[in-house]
């Protein structure tokens, strides 16, 4: 029996691959698929690194003191949306106003992303776009509650929260940047079952382990300011120690992992990922002893905190590779 004939519109915006991408031509724009796919790659990677370095960039707002370099938000100081030199407050204000500033940076990629979704990128499901949401409303909240730190103080019950909203939106745009590589299908396992198993608690753990590291900082001396901040009265040698076996916890996990991959033969992107978590894991745990032993130097704790801008992507870069998008072949 003859096929029904497809639909001229329905024909006009069936998927077009460049490469790995597939996206939909769109009739207000007389641009091609190469054209679209590059567009939505360089919008998708933007976006996955401004995530990961704004943690950075907070990081050296810590680091160097200038959590309160601005007194105010969303103005510099009152009246005055720009930091202005002094002798007296130095660099600060410009470091913590330059903070402030990457936010908007997030907004123009997250906001950009959510558009390349909903106009090239439907097809790829409705969870796809819901997801698309996140990068944007997350930053949004970021940016809120970056000024209830300001009018806090830095008080760490604040600032801690503040830090771990950063990974999540990380790990969601590693996501959305794997899902833009793969296929176009229902998701579906791509590995064994007890991979899933392990992977499950593997990803508590690894959130256990950010927020038992922002404890530790926020016992430790990195206040954010040189003036008296309120810091979080816990043995800083006795959390330090619970977040170590957190990090022990994790890699018996990760291990275990990788033994039921390599063992059954599992997809490559799978393996070759958690190959790569394990290596940065075990890298950031050198740095963390360092840092421990050496009394906390800022460029080894900011070491640290690129590790830390890592590890959460990366783990949810392993938990996207034990499904997949494509259609099963017979």
């Amino acid at each position: 029996m003859p096929s029904a004939p497809v639909a001229p519109a329905a024909a006009a915006r069936a998927p077009e691959r460049h490469g790995s991408v597939t996206t939909l031509p769109d009739t207000r724009l007389d641009w091609g698929p190469r054209r679209r796919g590059r567009l939505a790659q360089v919008v998708f990677w933007g976006n996955l690194i401004s995530q990961m370095g704004i943690i950075l960039s907070g990081g050296a707002v810590r680091l160097t003191g200038s959590g309160l370099g601005c007194s105010t938000w969303p103005n510099c100081e009152p009246g005055t949306f720009t930091p202005e030199l002094t002798l007296e407050s130095g660099i600060h204000p410009f470091v913590e106003f330059g903070n402030r500033m990457l936010t908007g940076v997030l907004c123009v990629f997250a906001a950009a992303l959510l558009l390349v979704t909903w106009r090239w990128l439907s097809h790829k499901g409705v969870g796809f776009r819901r997801l698309a949401w996140v990068p944007l409303l997350g930053t949004i909240l970021q940016a809120l509650i970056g000024m209830v730190v300001v009018f806090a103080d830095l008080h760490p019950g604040v600032v801690s929260p503040h830090f771990l909203i950063s990974p999540v939106l990380a790990a969601t745009s590693m996501v959305l940047l794997v899902r833009l590589y793969d296929g176009d299908g229902p998701v579906r396992r791509a590995v064994p079952r007890a991979a899933v198993w392990i992977y499950v608690p593997l990803a508590a753990v690894g959130f256990l382990v950010l927020v038992l590291g922002t404890i530790v900082t926020g016992t430790g001396p990195h206040s954010g300011d040189a003036g008296d901040v309120t810091r979080i009265m816990l043995d800083p040698v006795l959390i330090s120690r619970v977040h170590a076996l957190s990090v022990y916890l994790f890699c018996a996990l990760l291990i275990a992992l990788l033994v039921v991959l390599v063992r059954t033969g599992a997809r490559r992107e799978a393996r070759v990922a958690a190959w790569w978590l394990l290596g940065m894991t075990l890298i950031q745990g050198v740095i963390g002893y360092v840092q421990y032993f050496t009394g906390l130097p800022e460029i080894v704790v900011f070491l640290h905190l690129i590790g830390a801008a890592l590890f959460g992507a990366a783990i949810a870069w392993v938990g996207a590779r034990l499904v997949t998008w494509q259609e099963a072949t017979a």
